[in-house]
C-alpha cells in the first residue's frame, strides 16, 4: 500500500513570488481621510488658542502704546535690576548645576555603589516637591527664626531677602535638568570606550574630556539650555525667598507681577516679552540640539 505523499512546505525559493508580496496591513489603521483632517485640526485649533494667542497677546500689550513707551518700561531702574538679578541666578545656578550634573551622571552611569538608589531619588525631589514648599524650606533653615538664623544674624551673614537666597532657590529647582538628561545617555553608551582608553594607558582625567565628555555634548548642551530657561524663569520658590524689594530682590518674573498687580499692563507685559523671547530662544535652540543629537547618533551606527 502507498501511501499519498504529503505536501512539502513552501521555502523562499519554491515561492519568489509570494516573498515579494507586500506586508498586510490592518485595516483598523487606515483611517478616513475625515478622521486625521478631524485630528490635525483639534490639535493646530489646541496650539492657537493655548500658545499663539497668548503670545500674540504678550507682544500686542507690550507695543499697544508704541516703541518709546516700550522701551521707557523695559529700560527703567527696576526692570534694569531685575534683569540683572535675573543673569546672576542663572549664571551661578547653571555652571553650578553643570559641574553637579556631570559628576552625577557619570557616577550613576558608570559605576555601581552603594546609596544609588538614593542618590537617584534626591536628584528627582525637585520634581515631585513643589517651588514654594522649597522656599519655605530656605525660610525654616536661614529665616530670623529659622534653625541657622540666630548665628547668621550674629554674623552679619545676610541669605534671606537677598542674592544668596534667590541662588540657593535658583539651584534647588534647576538641579535635576542636566543630571537627568545625561544618565539615560551615558547608560545607552555603555563604559566599553572608556574601559578601552584606560587599558591603552589614559589617565581618568584624560579619559572623561577626551571619551566620555565628547560622547554626551549636544545631551549635555540640552540639559544646560533647559536648566538655564528654568534658572530665568522660576518664580515660586524665589518669591517665597526674595522678600519682594524692588530694585534688589526682583527676577524678571516677579517684577512682572508687581507691575501687573499696580495695574502698569503696559510695563508688565513689556516686561514679560524678555522672557516670552527667552521660551522662544530656548525652543529654537532646543529643536537644534535635538537635530544634531539624532544627527550625531546616526552618524554612530555603523553602515552596512
Amino acid at each position: 500500500m502507498t501511501s499519498a505523499a504529503l505536501p512539502l512546505p513552501e521555502t523562499t525559493a519554491q515561492s519568489p513570488a509570494r516573498r515579494a508580496e507586500p506586508v498586510p496591513v490592518l485595516a483598523a489603521t487606515l483611517e478616513p481621510r475625515w478622521v486625521r483632517a478631524l485630528l490635525i485640526t483639534v490639535g493646530l485649533a489646541f496650539l492657537t488658542l493655548f500658545l499663539f494667542v497668548p503670545l500674540a497677546a504678550v507682544f500686542a500689550e507690550a507695543f499697544k502704546k508704541g516703541w518709546r513707551v516700550y522701551l521707557a518700561a523695559i529700560t527703567e531702574d527696576d526692570a534694569l535690576s531685575a534683569i540683572r538679578l535675573t543673569l546672576i541666578a542663572a549664571g551661578i545656578a547653571v555652571p553650578l548645576n553643570l559641574v553637579f550634573g556631570v559628576a552625577a551622571a557619570w557616577a550613576i552611569a558608570k559605576f555601581e555603589f552603594r546609596g544609588k538608589s538614593v542618590l537617584l531619588t534626591l536628584i528627582d525631589l525637585p520634581f515631585s516637591v513643589s517651588p514654594v514648599i522649597s522656599g519655605l524650606i530656605y525660610v525654616l533653615l536661614f529665616g530670623a527664626q529659622g534653625w541657622f538664623g540666630e548665628w547668621l544674624r550674629d554674623h552679619e551673614i545676610k541669605i534671606l531677602f537677598a542674592v544668596p537666597g534667590i541662588v540657593l532657590a535658583t539651584v534647588f529647582v534647576t538641579f535635576p535638568f542636566v543630571a537627568r538628561e545625561l544618565i539615560p545617555l551615558m547608560e545607552s553608551q555603555g563604559s566599553e570606550e572608556e574601559e578601552a582608553a584606560l587599558v591603552l594607558g589614559a589617565s581618568g582625567w584624560r579619559t572623561f574630556w577626551h571619551v566620555t565628555l565628547p560622547n554626551v555634548k549636544w545631551g549635555l548642551l540640552y540639559g544646560v539650555i533647559l536648566c538655564n530657561a528654568r534658572a530665568m524663569g522660576e518664580f515660586g520658590a524665589v518669591s517665597v525667598v526674595s522678600g519682594h524689594i524692588r530694585g534688589e530682590t526682583n527676577t524678571l518674573p516677579l517684577q512682572v507681577e508687581i507691575l501687573y498687580n499696580e495695574y502698569n499692563f503696559t510695563a508688565a507685559f513689556a516686561v514679560a516679552s524678555l522672557l516670552t523671547l527667552l521660551a522662544l530662544l530656548t525652543l529654537a535652540l532646543k529643536a537644534l540640539v535635538e537635530w544634531r543629537t539624532n544627527e550625531f547618533r546616526h552618524q554612530q551606527i555603523p553602515q552596512e
